[in-house]
């Protein structure tokens, strides 16, 4: 079998890998970029393995005149820029003595070796220059199935990284069959180890999380770390029942990983996860407004058309009922309106504090009354008050 693409027949690509091929060393793309291929999904990364140690790789590429960065020089990976676009290249690894976080890894070893290193199966394939996929493990059987599985014991595989429990899930939920369910094998070992996720820095938990409910339906995978006790380790008090329901009325929207955060709850997300100062507003302003009724026109003007949209959708799912009719024209039209009153129109018989005051009074007036009342009428309501 091959695989092709852009990716592959990009001369960058071709030149990094021909750079070590040249040399008599083996060069093979691995894990997602043949994996997406095979999938039909689109490739993002080209990472490359090789048999040549790190720093032959480092010489290689200076002698060709590319840059070499010592990106992940620990784990044997140099990025080589070549076009520049970077390429990680990562010696092959094998554990020389124990296993998982505890073991001695070396690199240099054969491609069986490094297979057997990797998280699952279906990112243990690799392909040739020319496309021909190389699988050591049975990996191409299980992409076929849609069957997510660890590289030989789950746990082992586990103790090597916690952060796996969360990427098995994620896997699971970009990837896997929904039908089939979830490993048995791999579930177990995600629950014993589950308290080690809150040893776990708050990038790489957040990173996960993001991918996971960024999926198409991160429902049933999101279900799974809830009935072992997973979800609770990184969202203390999260509750699942509304997420399917969101995901029904979302009807394939893109994006909204942030109001799928909302529906789940718990206690301050924001606090344990680390999100940019936007996304704390953007999912501050969906949670607050999830126990209100306030119209769909309303929030698109407080809020704008995106926070306003996972507002109705997120408030809906925990309602457990449909938006409301025609929220979409709704949530455009108060994004289209323009509030009447500027301050030069009540000055100077108001000025300083009691001024903001003023405005802010007619300013929720006029949204209470669906934005009908123009200047004047705003004007005389507050000279009634």
């Amino acid at each position: 079998m091959k695989v092709g693409g852009a990716w592959l027949e990009n001369k960058n690509t071709q030149a990094v890998m021909a750079l070590l091929s040249d040399a008599g060393y083996q060069a093979l793309a691995v894990g997602g970029c043949v994996r997406n291929t095979l999938l039909g999904e689109p490739v993002v990364d080209v990472d490359i393995a090789t048999d040549a140690l790190p720093e032959t790789v480092t010489n290689l590429a200076e002698n060709a005149g590319l840059r070499a960065v010592p990106t992940g020089i620990a784990h044997g990976t140099v990025t080589v820029v070549a076009g520049g676009e970077g390429f990680e290249v990562t010696s092959f690894r094998h554990d020389e003595e124990g296993y998982g976080r505890h073991a001695r890894v070396a690199f240099g070893a054969d491609l069986f070796q490094d297979a057997q290193r990797r998280d699952f199966t279906m990112n243990a394939l690799y392909a040739r220059a020319d496309g021909t996929v190389v699988d050591p493990l049975g990996g191409l059987q299980d992409l076929r199935a849609r069957r997510l599985r660890f590289v030989g014991e789950a746990q082992a595989r586990i103790t090597e990284d916690y952060l796996r429990i969360l990427r098995f899930f994620r896997f699971h939920a970009q990837y896997g069959d929904p039908a089939q369910g979830l490993d048995a094998e791999a579930l177990a070992a995600c629950a014993a180890h589950s308290g080690m996720l809150e040893a776990l820095s708050a990038e790489r938990i957040t990173s996960e999380l993001r991918k996971l409910l960024a999926a198409s339906d991160p429902a049933p995978a999101v279900a799974a770390m809830a009935q072992s006790g997973v979800l609770n380790h990184i969202l203390m008090g999260a509750q699942v029942q509304a997420l399917p329901i969101l995901v029904h009325f979302e009807d394939g929207r893109a994006g909204g990983w942030l109001r799928r955060l909302a529906v789940l709850g718990g206690a301050a997300p924001e606090a344990r996860l680390r999100m940019t100062k936007a996304e704390i507003r953007h999912f501050s302003h969906v949670r607050d407004a999830l126990g209100t009724l306030t119209p769909a026109a309303a929030l698109g003007y407080l809020h704008g058309a995106e926070i306003a949209e996972d507002i109705i959708l997120a408030r809906a799912a925990l309602f457990e009922t449909p938006p409301p009719e025609d929220w979409q024209h709704e949530i455009a039209r108060g994004v289209a309106a323009v509030f009447p009153l500027k301050p030069k129109d009540l000055m100077p018989a108001l000025t300083g504090p009691a001024l903001g005051s003023a405005l802010k009074a007619a300013q929720a007036q006029w949204i209470a009354q669906d934005f009908a009342p123009d200047g004047a009428a705003l004007i005389a309501w507050l000279d009634k008050g």
